[in-house]
């Protein structure tokens, strides 16, 4: 059942890239696993799923060294400042970066722990109130910040836009957030700048996200069905 479910996503992920005119290969889904049993994680894993993102550390602590396999861990909920060893030791990208001083932290442990941690820049690109992300005039000198100050490996930008009833409704602040990761990759502001990321898209809106530039999708309860 899980298997058929992955793949009607992975087919509506195609059909979205192609619609944009882009490769195959160049989105990714992480499978956002929060609150769901490991069986399920194991389930998708013998289909072939192998991105997982965690929203909560005491939860991936149990779960993250019962799955053997090679797998790759993104850590998506807001992360406090007293958790930054545990998700360094977890996760293979964080991607809620959104201030100096955890980015600080983060560099720290990495270095204490010889990990080469890679992250991603968290945009409250709707500038609401009640979410966390720094805010879109404010990435360029945080990001400054953190190429200067630590060895993070920054890949790109995340973003939750403001919510709707309507997932058309998210194209905008999509568009907006690729927009801002152009700038920023012009002016060099990313490691590498091969390739950036964009984490952006969710179970009811992730098409709209790739046909936008989305190269991750976070989606859960379209693969997983209702948390417990």
């Amino acid at each position: 059942m899980l298997c058929d479910t992955l793949e009607i996503i992975n087919d509506e992920m195609s059909r979205a890239v192609k619609r944009s005119g882009r490769s195959k290969d160049s989105v990714r889904l992480v499978a956002v696993s929060k609150r769901q049993n490991i069986e399920k994680i194991r389930q998708a894993i013998s289909c072939g799923q192998l991105i997982f993102g965690e929203n909560y550390l005491q939860e991936a602590r149990e779960k993250i060294p019962a799955c053997q396999e090679e797998l790759s861990w993104h850590f998506i909920g807001h992360l406090q400042s007293n958790k930054a060893a545990l998700a360094v030791e977890l996760f293979n990208v964080i991607e809620t970066v959104d201030r100096i001083k955890i980015a600080r932290l983060l560099d720290k442990h990495a270095q204490r722990l010889g990990r080469k941690t890679e992250i991603l820049l968290q945009v409250n690109i709707g500038k609401e109130k009640q979410k966390h992300g720094v805010l879109p005039d404010d990435a360029e000198a945080l990001l400054r910040e953190i190429l200067v100050e630590t060895q993070l490996k920054v890949r790109g930008l995340m973003a939750i836009p403001p919510w709707s009833a309507q997932p058309e409704n998210s194209r905008m602040y999509f568009r907006k957030l690729r927009q801002l990761s152009e700038t920023l990759a012009d002016n060099g502001l990313f490691t590498g700048n091969n390739t950036v990321e964009l984490s952006m898209g969710m179970s009811a809106d992730f098409t709209i996200a790739i046909e936008e530039g989305a190269t991750l999708v976070r989606v859960g309860t379209a693969l997983f069905g209702q948390r417990e």
